[in-house]
């Protein structure tokens, strides 16, 4: 049985090759430039662009389980191209904004949603992994920190839960695999095992990298502005909305690697201290 792995340069779908691999799954990674990828050696590369379904036929040849990254272009046909084949299981990392109120109409919901939706009928099982806060997103300080500036925030006690990358790999390769008590046909809420605030982020971070970071409150409209150099101005918008609720309403733990696997949860010190390095500006 093969496993076809789709987003394949993405550092979790990375992490769930890896694992897959290791415990002697036959896996395909995918990828709209299949050339540029990096895998173990034994694993198969093939050409997939979820927004092109010309490509879809021949990814999925001989393939039974599918991890899935969000795209709505194509997704119909993906779906009936899946059936085709022959798949019998879909686990989508989609996101936990698909559970706010207003998710059909916002920018960075509604892109998850519609794939969620595009799924529900198909003829296959399908495992749903809605993660919340990636660690990840702290990298998007790296700049002025490895540049002692301050880390700039409109919302800097908005708290979240965290969930360090690897989480969701673990837990989508138990979902691929049902190894230990199968996820499968699930709708899982991800979050990390702890609650924390902006703020508090960035203090594990100056721990991790053994220097202050200082915090300097700005208005959402100066946020805004700044954001929007980096992303389009209805994403920037909504993840400020996202920001400005979790300051209101705290995001709460939900199902971890702790309640679903029954192994201890990354924390975000764990991650800040795995990847102190990237708050190092170049020469230093």
């Amino acid at each position: 049985m093969t496993t076809l792995i789709t987003g394949a340069r993405g550092k979790v779908a990375q992490a769930v090759i890896q694992r897959l691999h290791s415990a002697g799954t036959r896996v395909r990674a995918a990828s709209a430039r299949p050339a540029d990828l990096t895998v173990p050696a034994g694993v198969e590369t093939a050409a997939l662009a979820l927004d092109r379904p010309e490509t879809f036929g021949a990814a999925l040849t001989g393939v039974r389980s599918v991890f899935l990254y969000p795209e709505p272009a194509g997704i119909h046909e993906l779906v009936k191209a899946a059936e085709a084949a022959g798949v019998e299981h879909v686990v989508l990392l989609s996101s936990a904004s698909v559970l706010a109120p207003g998710a059909e109409t916002d920018p960075l919901a509604s892109h998850s949603l519609r794939v969620e939706r595009a799924l529900a009928g198909a003829g296959f099982t399908v495992t749903l992994l809605r993660p919340d806060a990636f660690a990840t997103n702290a990298l998007g300080w790296a700049y002025p920190i490895g540049r002692d500036l301050p880390v700039r925030l409109a919302h800097p006690e908005a708290t979240l839960a965290p969930i360090h990358p690897a989480d969701i790999a673990d837990i989508a390769v138990r979902a691929l695999t049902g190894d230990g008590g199968s996820l499968a046909g699930r709708a899982l809420t991800l979050t990390g095992p702890e609650q924390l605030t902006f703020r508090e982020q960035l203090a594990v971070v100056s721990d991790a990298i053994g220097r202050a970071v200082p915090v300097e409150p700005i208005t959402r409209e100066r946020a805004a502005e700044e954001m929007a150099a980096h992303m389009p101005a209805a994403m920037a918008g909504s993840l400020l909305d996202l920001w400005a609720a979790a300051t209101v309403t705290p995001v709460a733990v939900a199902d971890t690697t702790e309640t679903l696997l029954g192994a201890p949860a990354r924390t975000f010190r764990q991650w800040a201290r795995e990847n102190a390095h990237a708050f190092r500006a170049p020469g230093r």
